[in-house]
């Protein structure tokens, strides 16, 4: 009854299955991978988020485990080296960060990311932006490491008006800069004295979800295992099925005995 199971289309179903199911296991785990990646990221996040601020240590060269780290820095802004980033979302809009190098004295300086401005009429038009205060400014921020096109996914390119610029990249920007920048960025949260107008302050991350969906992805990477393998036994019951009501309906009926 079982015979048709080595034909050569069965003998090519259960290779697919055989093939699918392990298939299905990595896939699933490569998705638990992602979701422990992204639980132990939120939470370092969240952690950095919540914590005091401290003094910007230019000595210490910044990692990932500093990103979003609340920050301290005073110095003075350099105007007439601010920068415009190009194609930045904020609010439903395209618009710009505002790039100002903050001088701290002895040389050195870090980047400030002051704030969001939508973006002017045309792409030619230059949007307005509020001038960077003058004097002597404490700046309380969230600490972030130099932008490039693997971490952001643009894709950096020349020719760019005057002043504006696609990516954070603090090492291509030292080449341009008259002082020693700090490794990383900060992105403005808050300042003494504060400053109106002034550009719009930039949202903290989104770390509500973690890596939520990624668990979900992996246990249904899993659950189609259960379905793979269930698929496939229902076919075989069936297929036994059908070939015995076939052999039924050929038997030839009982015959009675006569005179």
């Amino acid at each position: 009854m079982y015979r048709f199971l080595l034909t050569p289309r069965w003998v090519a179903l259960h290779v697919v299955v055989l093939l699918v199911i392990p298939a299905f296991v990595l896939l699933g785990r490569w998705q638990f991978g992602r979701f422990e990646e992204k639980s132990a990221s939120s939470d370092l996040v969240t952690a950095n988020l919540s914590a005091d601020p401290v003094p910007l240590d230019f000595a210490r060269p910044v990692t990932d485990r500093d990103r979003y780290r609340a920050v301290t820095v005073s110095g003075s802004y350099d105007a007439a080296h601010e920068l415009l980033v190009r194609r930045r979302p904020q609010n439903g809009q395209t618009g710009f960060y505002v790039l100002t190098p903050l001088v701290v004295g002895d040389g050195r300086a870090v980047l400030v990311n002051r704030g969001w401005v939508k973006a002017g009429a045309t792409a030619d038009t230059p949007p307005e932006v509020p001038p960077a205060p003058t004097g002597p400014v404490q700046v309380t921020g969230r600490l972030r490491l130099s932008e490039t096109e693997e971490s952001t996914g643009i894709r950096d390119r020349q020719g760019l008006p005057q002043g504006q610029i696609l990516l954070i990249d603090v090492p291509s920007l030292q080449k341009r800069l008259p002082y020693r920048l700090f490794g990383g960025y900060v992105e403005l949260t808050a300042q003494q004295p504060p400053s109106s107008p002034a550009p719009e302050p930039v949202p903290p991350p989104d770390v509500s979800s973690g890596g939520g969906l990624n668990f979900a992805y992996g246990v249904q990477w899993w659950l189609f295992i259960a379905v793979a393998i269930g698929g496939w036994l229902m076919l075989i019951r069936r297929e036994v099925a059908d070939r015995r009501a076939a052999a039924a309906s050929q038997d030839p009926s009982p015959v009675g005995s006569g005179d």
